[in-house]
């Protein structure tokens, strides 16, 4: 069985990892741990979750590459909310998934391990969500669920769903659903719809699991 470490943003990320991404992967012989980003470090204690600063997360994937040299490391960072520091952050590319393979890539080449291939989530988690509207009857009304269909059908794609940090989905799930709880409601959605719904509605997305599938073979 092979071994992969996912350095992700906070809890959501973690329960998405733990309930649907490690069955499917374990049916594969691929075993995945999700490890949330540590942000400060002190002689007793480590703080974990929310990232305001590149270097943070260059820091923890250079420890994670150097523990486990002999597996693959990778991560699940919402790529709204990256730290303008980022390595080509601001690219300019208007093609979305084009960008995300520049921006990724030059991510890759400042942390210098060969174990690790950085991955962003477009443009944040809750964007997945949208890839099956319908899903949505489980902790909302008819009438709402038509209005997070209407964003759906607006945008080329879930991984498309993105304004600005007032508008991004969760922001917009939030405003629909006032008791929407990202962890718990993310987590009982992303397993109603599905892996197989979310890589087909979004490239991104599926692009990296297939990564993560290939290294079966060649790792």
């Amino acid at each position: 069985m092979k071994r992969v470490y996912i350095l992700c943003e906070g809890q959501t990320e973690e329960a998405f990892i733990n309930e649907l991404l490690g069955p499917y992967f374990a049916n594969l012989s691929i075993y995945v741990t999700p490890i949330i980003c540590t942000t400060k470090r002190t002689t007793t204690k480590k703080f974990k979750g929310g990232v305001s600063d590149y270097k943070k997360i260059k820091t923890e994937l250079a420890i994670l590459c150097k523990q486990h040299k002999n597996e693959k490391i990778t991560t699940m960072f919402d790529y709204y909310a990256m730290p303008p520091n980022t390595p080509n952050i601001g690219c300019a590319e208007k093609d979305l998934y084009k960008r995300m393979e520049l921006i990724e890539e030059a991510i890759n080449k400042d942390i210098e391990h060969q174990n690790c291939f950085f991955n962003l989530i477009l443009h944040e988690f809750e964007g997945m969500l949208f890839s099956s509207p319908d899903s949505f009857t489980e902790i909302t009304d008819v009438e709402t669920v038509e209005k997070i269909r209407e964003m759906r059908n607006e945008a080329i794609s879930p991984e498309h769903i993105n304004n600005s940090p007032e508008t991004a989905p969760s922001k917009r799930l939030e405003s629909l659903i006032p008791n929407y709880a990202k962890v718990k409601n993310g987590t009982l959605l992303s397993k109603s719809i599905g892996i197989d719904i979310l890589m087909q509605e979004c490239q991104h997305f599926a692009r990296w699991v297939e990564k993560i599938k290939s290294i079966k073979e060649s790792f």
